[in-house]
């Protein structure tokens, strides 16, 4: 079981939760249960992106900072970015200053719009891909699935940017789109009941 470790109350969690003081909360209290909130789902999938050959610790401790930059990650309002906006964001110490990962954001933001237009909301797109099966994969052994391979090549198709396979995958994992708690884990079973009651949103 060396895929967990002794939380301060005594139970289990994965393994990853206790390799930052910060981790903790996230991981009880956000990574893995079910997400439909547009807003929440752009902005997981663009601080993935940010995270590309960087730590989610290094990004997680930047995401207020990345909220107030990006307007809370309200793709209609991202979306009318300029360059004027580009050059703020890569002079704002608060968040990764990396010009090509700024402008996918509002770049993505742009095709969010699109992907709402057409299947009503980003959630309806992204769950749609939901695996029908994933309890056969060991957790935490893979850093992508066909699901995210097809939902990567999709996105690029749609002219996003920054979402590759494994990209997608980490999201996948965050928005609970898939329960990757490790075995063991406490926090496993409150995700496998919230994903049990929760409503699969469909395309109007």
């Amino acid at each position: 079981m060396s895929e967990l470790f002794d939380g301060p109350d005594g139970c289990k969690r994965c393994k990853w939760a206790g390799s930052a003081p910060d981790f903790l909360q996230y991981h009880d209290t956000e990574w893995g249960f079910p997400v439909t909130d547009d807003k929440k789902l752009f902005e997981k999938i663009c601080l993935e992106g940010f995270q590309s050959g960087l730590s989610w610790r290094t990004i997680l401790a930047k995401r207020e900072n990345f909220r107030a930059a990006f307007m809370d990650f309200d793709f209609h309002r991202v979306a009318k970015f300029t360059a004027f906006e580009v050059e703020q964001l890569l002079n704002n110490k608060g968040i990764v200053r990396h010009r090509g990962k700024i402008e996918a954001v509002i770049n993505n933001a742009r095709k969010a719009i699109e992907i709402e237009q057409e299947f009503g909301s980003l959630a309806v797109y992204f769950w749609q891909f939901e695996p029908k099966d994933s309890t056969e994969v060991v957790p935490q052994t893979q850093s992508t699935s066909n699901e995210s391979i097809a939902i990567s090549k999709d996105l690029k198709k749609r002219g996003w940017k920054f979402v590759g396979p494994t990209t997608v995958y980490a999201f996948l994992q965050a928005m609970g789109l898939i329960n990757d708690h490790a075995l063991g884990c406490v926090t496993k079973e409150k995700v496998e009941k919230a994903r049990n009651i929760f409503v699969r949103p469909i395309e109007k």
